[in-house]
Parts: C-alpha cells; sequence; structure tokens
C-alpha cells in the first residue's frame, strides 16, 4: 500500500513538472542540459585509442612531462551537441578578463592543461564566453559549465580549440 501512495506521489509529481513547462511554453525536456563528459566529444572511432594516443602524444596525468605533440593528431570533433544547452565540469584557464570578472576562458579536462603542459587536442578544449564576467578563483578552478554549444573552431596563443560555448552559467564544482 505504502509503495502505491509513493508511486502515485511521484507521478503527480512528474504530471505538475511536464504541466508546469508545457505552460511556459518550454518542455522539461528543453530545460534541463545535457550533460557530458570529455570522453563525449572524441568521435567514436577514437574513443578506445584516446588514452594510449595521447600518452604517446605527450598527453598524460598533470606532473608527468614528456615531449611535445602535433595538436592535430587527435582533433576530430563530434557535432551531436550543436545548438544544445549542455553541461560539462572542467577547471578555468582564464583568457580575458573585465576587471576581475573573466570574460573568456578556455574549459579543459585537466589541470595543468594548456600551462605547464602541452595542450590536449582541439576536441578536449572548449572555448567558453559567460553571459556576464565570471568572479572566479583564477588559474584552474573546478567549476561546471552551462550553456549553449557548439562545433567550430577557434585559435589562441594556447591551443587550436573545437568547441565553443556561450556559457548561461558558470558554478563551482564540488
Amino acid at each position: 500500500m505504502i509503495k502505491m501512495i509513493r508511486r502515485r506521489e511521484t507521478l503527480i509529481a512528474v504530471g505538475s513538472l511536464i504541466a508546469a513547462g508545457a505552460a511556459g511554453g518550454q518542455s522539461l525536456a528543453s530545460q534541463m542540459p545535457i550533460e557530458l563528459e570529455w570522453d563525449d566529444l572524441i568521435p567514436e572511432e577514437h574513443q578506445g585509442i584516446m588514452f594510449e594516443t595521447l600518452q604517446g602524444l605527450g598527453i598524460v596525468q598533470h606532473g608527468q612531462f614528456t615531449s611535445p605533440f602535433d595538436q592535430e593528431a587527435a582533433s576530430a570533433v563530434v557535432t551531436d551537441f550543436d545548438g544544445e544547452t549542455v553541461r560539462i565540469p572542467g577547471f578555468v584557464v582564464p583568457l580575458d578578463f573585465d576587471g576581475t570578472g573573466i570574460t573568456s576562458l578556455l574549459l579543459v579536462p585537466y589541470v595543468g592543461a594548456c600551462i605547464h603542459v602541452p595542450p590536449p587536442p582541439a576536441n578536449q578544449l572548449i572555448f567558453v564566453t559567460p553571459d556576464q564576467p565570471y568572479e572566479g578563483e583564477g588559474f584552474f578552478e573546478a567549476v561546471y559549465a552551462t550553456g549553449t554549444f557548439s562545433t567550430s573552431a577557434v585559435e589562441t596563443e594556447l591551443a587550436d580549440i573545437g568547441y565553443v560555448m556561450t556559457a548561461a552559467a558558470l558554478e563551482p564544482y564540488y
């Protein structure tokens, strides 16, 4: 009996959420960002060789130094998320500031990327432009970035980048 009551309460709650979304002109699905992990940004055909290949190219865990590599060797991108609202965790490498607020940054998959070791391949870098300057902690702060995602080649002094996100929000990653 208790299971039936909880199931009914759950169905009512879900129904209310869907109705609220529909009343606002948006479906529940369009309100929820797609949760991404860094390996989602690597094309399927390159998934199996990721660690061995990147390690051979010079990308290793922070603190292990090897020779530089050709960033183009692992630059194929995934277009499945173009135009979608996504959320992905990563580390901040600030590029531009307005006062103390960060106005553009690289989102990178590990601490130290682009600074002390060779940069990751283009498909492991996201150029992020926050809607408002982000008052963060600075270099390598762990954040969740949520925003409109697209495949777009961007060149900076630090690296070639394969993705762009106009962030609706940057929030600390705990």
